[in-house]
């Protein structure tokens, strides 16, 4: 059964005539029969009194309520897939890391509903791991997060890069690694940590460097906003490897102090613990990249956000992976 008999079978209803409904479907009279033949095959029961004028049987009076039921049905859907296409969507949905939220993300908001003041724009503060579960779930539409390739490399996705940004160390002013200006990681380890919830990239982006290293992470909490790092490495012996992007503003407060790690020595470099093609020998970096779906870069809205968001984030080089 085809939508085509379906409209052909509602034209007769309507005039009365294979002729008149021929012309009204734009389709030739034999076009017309050979299709409401087919779906009363299809049906198993005559639809239509063949006579002067063309009347419903008693199974096409039955059958008349759920053909209209259905073709408004097509209608409907091909008028929404139409709105979609030219960018009348009720919402946009992104989920973003939090740094991201917080600083980045706000003046690209704003020119995104400067030219969709109709969109209803939804942003939700997520790890990276999480945020992009629920795009490959299709609960959002854009998600700005740490790569995590397991999570990325798919037919279905399109991963741009915007940047690299390195970790630093976030303590107290009257820590004992604030003498450092570049902390050595072999004074580092020794020191317990805050780190983000399971779920954040962070979280396991230094649990990698601490096992490549062959070193414990001395993990006493996990959390997962910026006030509660901060609050909780100002107390004291806490430590915690963040964002630079998250330490912004860190030299204004007197009770905390930022500093940039240490390249890895020689020793452990040529230890067998560490591997140059980790990139070990570089710092400690994450890489920061929009990732949504091939189908959603169609949509034009969705399309603008990405293009705001790769002007207002990416450095001169954009760097596209899984394209």
């Amino acid at each position: 059964m085809r939508i085509e008999q379906l409209q052909a079978f509602l034209a007769i209803a309507q005039t009365g005539s294979f002729g008149e409904a021929a012309r009204l479907c734009g389709v030739t009279q034999s076009t017309i029969s050979r299709q409401i033949q087919a779906l009363e095959t299809a049906v198993g029961l005559a639809l239509f009194h063949r006579s002067t004028q063309a009347k419903l049987t008693l199974g096409g009076e039955q059958f008349f309520p759920r053909a209209r039921r259905i073709c408004l049905e097509w209608e409907n859907a091909l008028n929404e897939i139409a709105e979609l296409k030219e960018g009348k969507q009720p919402e946009l949905c992104v989920a973003a890391i939090h740094s991201v939220c917080a600083y980045q993300l706000p003046p690209v908001l704003q020119k995104f509903c400067c030219i969709y003041p109709k969109i209803q724009l939804r942003v939700t503060a997520l790890g990276s791991d999480r945020a992009l579960k629920v795009l490959r779930d299709g609960l959002v539409d854009v998600a700005i997060v740490m790569n995590n390739r397991l999570l990325t490399t798919s037919p279905e996705m399109s991963v741009q890069v915007l940047y690299d940004e390195p970790i630093e160390v976030l303590m107290s002013a009257h820590h004992p690694l604030a003498q450092y200006k570049r902390v050595p990681w072999s004074e580092l380890i020794a020191y317990p940590q805050a780190v983000f919830k399971d779920g954040y990239g962070m979280q396991r982006l230094v649990q990698e460097r601490f096992t490549l290293l062959g070193a414990q992470l001395k993990t006493v909490m996990e959390l997962n906003t910026l006030d509660g790092f901060r609050g909780v490495v100002r107390q004291g012996q806490i430590i915690a490897l963040l964002p630079q992007s998250a330490l912004i503003n860190v030299d204004n407060d007197p009770t905390l102090a930022a500093r940039p790690l240490a390249q890895l020595p020689e020793s452990l470099l040529n230890s067998g613990q560490g591997s140059k093609s980790h990139g070990i020998e570089k710092g400690l970096t994450r890489q920061v990249v929009l990732a949504t779906t091939k189908d959603r870069l169609q949509i034009p809205p969705i399309q603008t956000f990405c293009e705001l968001v790769e002007t207002s984030f990416c450095a001169p080089s954009l760097v596209t992976i899984n394209s």
